[in-house]
């Protein structure tokens, strides 16, 4: 035999559907893989959804380890409920409360409390991967335990690699550990380049809703107020995301973690609005072909493939219907109307230090327009003084304490900013 007739032998045994005797179907079954897994943000809507997979799948996955910040009453239902070796609780007060509601337990788990234990139970035991759905940049030092420890990172967690990302991408590295996307558009491209060379990405488009405003004429923007930025058109989220949203922050954020996640350089990342949020991302190769990912909005979907990469595995989901979903359309983002999404390619360009400063003075200048001390639009003005502010002190090859001490900055120079326009 040739070898041209052997690689196309290869290829129909590889397609071509085949019936499985009941020996054999029992001999995979008990070969199927079992993933042990941690998960960091338990009691938030990342966790919520990791163990719904969880207790759908409980041939697949084993729950090791399980942290959560301060909802005590849902993270004592989840230990009695999944059982983990080790438990952490964020907030020191309610140790004792977390015994309590657990002491029926038996054997009982390991059970720590602070930032200490959330970081011990990041770097435990046998788990293989651990999904970071700690907000913020709390779950940076526990994600860079894990990575230590020699954990894949199912990643939900932003500031990872916004923040993070000249610390993370290193030692992911150096530790041979993989960063799985957990989140829809970084998953739909990661699904997307299963199988493409290296060499033959050319460029990548995340998808947008484009927020509350996407709608509004550019010259009605200074009639926002705080009820319009926390309406999302297409669902409901948190006030803090849907605000990032509206201001098309989220997925200039997204263009950074694309960067750090995919190692393609800013020129070749775009943004396109897609009103109907079904196609979560797409790449261009070299060729011009163009490859989607398309599902209904459901987190659980990139959150399973996060954990089973590189299986597959069966789910009784609703599949995606293309007459039910109607027609897909897309538009250019408005530059204009999305300042926010220009200052984050700017950061990113700029490197170093800059993205961490632009994530935290993101966050706090949201906090405020959420407490109604600033304006809608005061929002991208306030970011770009921020980071105008650290050019001069910009950082291109920081370390950790680099990285934690420009976030605490840019909290305080937003802050004493604002202060000083109101002054």
């Amino acid at each position: 035999m040739d070898i041209a007739s052997s690689a196309r032998t290869k290829m129909v045994r590889q397609w071509c559907p085949i019936v499985l005797s009941s020996t054999l179907k029992k001999t995979l079954q008990a070969v199927a893989f079992v993933k042990a897994i941690t998960l960091l943000g338990s009691t938030g809507s990342i966790g919520t959804q990791t163990l719904d997979i969880v207790a759908s799948h409980p041939d697949q996955f084993r729950l090791v380890g399980i942290a959560a910040g301060s909802n005590v009453a849902l993270l004592a239902k989840q230990v009695l409920q999944f059982k983990p070796e080790i438990v952490a609780i964020c907030d020191e007060s309610k140790l004792g409360e977390l015994k309590e509601a657990i002491a029926s337990l038996s054997p009982q788990p390991t059970i720590l409390a602070g930032e200490a234990g959330i970081v011990e139970v990041a770097r435990y035991g046998d788990a293989e991967a651990v999904v970071t759905g700690i907000v913020g940049c709390a779950g940076l030092l526990p994600t860079i335990a894990a990575i230590k420890a020699g954990k894949d990172i199912a990643l939900a967690n932003k500031e990872t690699l916004i923040a993070g990302g000249p610390v993370v991408l290193p030692l992911a590295k150096a530790h041979n550990v993989k960063l799985l996307p957990a989140d829809s558009e970084h998953s739909a491209i990661f699904q997307c380049l299963q199988g493409v060379p290296k060499e033959g990405l050319k460029r990548i488009l995340l998808t947008a809703s484009g927020g509350a405003f996407r709608d509004w004429p550019t010259e009605d923007l200074p009639k926002v107020t705080m009820a319009d930025a926390i309406t999302h058109p297409n669902w409901s989220m948190g006030k803090k995301i849907t605000v990032d949203s509206a201001t098309l922050m989220n997925k200039g954020l997204e263009v950074i973690e694309a960067h750090y996640l995919f190692g393609m350089d800013y020129d070749h990342i775009d943004i396109v609005i897609h009103p109907q949020s079904i196609i979560h991302s797409l790449i261009e190769l070299k060729d011009t072909s163009v490859l989607a990912q398309l599902g209904w909005p459901d987190m659980r979907l990139p959150l399973l493939y996060s954990l089973s990469w590189p299986e597959r595995i069966y789910t009784d989901w609703e599949p995606l219907d293309l007459v039910k979903s109607g027609d897909l359309t897309f538009r250019e983002p408005d530059h204009q109307k999305y300042p926010c999404m220009d200052l984050a390619y700017a950061a990113g360009r700029a490197g170093g230090t800059m993205t961490a400063v632009l994530n935290a003075a993101n966050e706090q200048a949201v906090a405020l327009f959420l407490e109604e001390k600033i304006h809608y639009l005061d929002i991208a003005k306030v970011i770009e003084k921020v980071c105008d502010r650290h050019q001069k002190d910009l950082n291109s090859t920081p370390g950790l304490d680099d990285i934690l001490a420009v976030d605490q900055w840019a909290r305080t120079a937003v802050t004493e900013q604002v202060a000083a326009t109101i002054g």
